[in-house]
């Protein structure tokens, strides 16, 4: 009896070993190459999956685990990261510089990634890393600080290509850290200085230009003005002048018509207006300096014929 008991104890244990070895439990996006007797016989799906035991084995693969290779029998087929370290790349004109580059990849084929390539994340590495010198390689110094995105693009297309073999999608590629020597630094920060000490020159000497051209302009519009309201006032005075000499005149003429109907058509209305002048001259000359010489007309009766025409309008007044 003890020995039926104990026989079906080791039953019990060897069930359960079994059922153990048996039952895979697959958690979701992740996966498991199955090999029967060292040949591929499937590629389990997440969920609860039944095998041989000590026929069937999950196949063991390289993955990276916090920088470190180690072996897994369990595939990740979600999207993962390689932070890559700090390579040394040298550019078309022979400056040497470190750069630092993320992948992002993934796994669509289990069975490409356990049988095409015998450790995937080395692989990657060293696709990366010759890919990112060949693409700088082509490049200049400038053309590999400005042109980030065009060097991801070139990168990424390299690598998928690359990898599609070995079941791997490459779906993006990033430069972290572009890093020149010492030397190129300091000289790139002399030129950038260099650079804007240049624009502000440029706007200094704009701004001094601007400044001029405003004044020379503000200085000509002034002088135009000026020369307008002079113009405008000599108009102004000329036209003003021209009316007193209008008025001055339809004065005059008024004041003959006025000495013609007083005098009559016995006397010239000349000869009145002509003796009314000489004797304002001789007024004028009288309430001057005395030592001046006074030159009279050779006609001196006309000048006495006018008086005296004078005197006869008053008598006859």
């Amino acid at each position: 009896m003890d020995f039926t008991f104990y026989f079906l104890i080791f039953l019990a244990i060897l069930a359960i070993v079994i059922v153990k070895k048996s039952l895979l439990i697959i958690p979701q996006s992740e996966t498991k190459i199955i090999e029967r007797l060292g040949k591929y016989n499937d590629t389990l799906k997440a969920g609860v999956n039944w095998i041989i035991p000590f026929i069937d084995s999950a196949k063991n693969i390289v993955v990276l685990n916090h920088g470190r290779y180690s072996y897994s029998s369990t595939i990740d087929l979600r999207e993962q990261v390689y932070d890559f370290p700090s390579q040394n790349v040298i550019t078309k004109d022979n400056i040497q510089m470190e750069i630092n580059a993320l992948l992002y990849f993934q796994i669509v084929d289990p069975y490409k990634a356990a049988y095409e390539i015998n450790n995937l994340p080395n692989a990657i590495e060293k696709l990366t890393q010759t890919t990112l010198r060949n693409i700088i390689g082509e490049l200049e110094l400038d053309e590999t600080l400005t042109s980030r995105d065009t060097i991801n693009n070139k990168l990424r297309l390299v690598l998928d290509e690359a990898t599609d073999k070995w079941g791997v999608k490459v779906n993006r590629v990033e430069l972290q850290d572009i890093t020149p020597p010492s030397t190129v630094l300091n000289a790139m920060e002399k030129q950038m200085q260099a650079e804007r000490n240049k624009r502000a020159q440029i706007l200094t000497s704009e701004g001094e230009k601007a400044a001029e051209i405003l004044a020379s302009e503000g200085e000509k519009t002034a002088m135009i003005n000026r020369a307008e309201a002079a113009k405008q006032q000599a108009i102004l005075t000329a036209e003003g002048e021209a009316q007193a000499r209008i008025r001055k005149a339809e004065a005059e003429a008024k004041a003959i018509e006025l000495i013609t109907l007083a005098v009559g058509k016995s006397s010239n209305p000349a000869n009145y207006l002509l003796a009314q002048k000489y004797i304002q001259m001789l007024q004028e000359l009288a309430a001057g300096d005395k030592t001046k010489t006074v030159y009279l007309p050779y006609e001196a009766t006309n000048l006495m014929g006018s008086i005296g025409g004078i005197k006869d309008l008053f008598k006859s007044e």
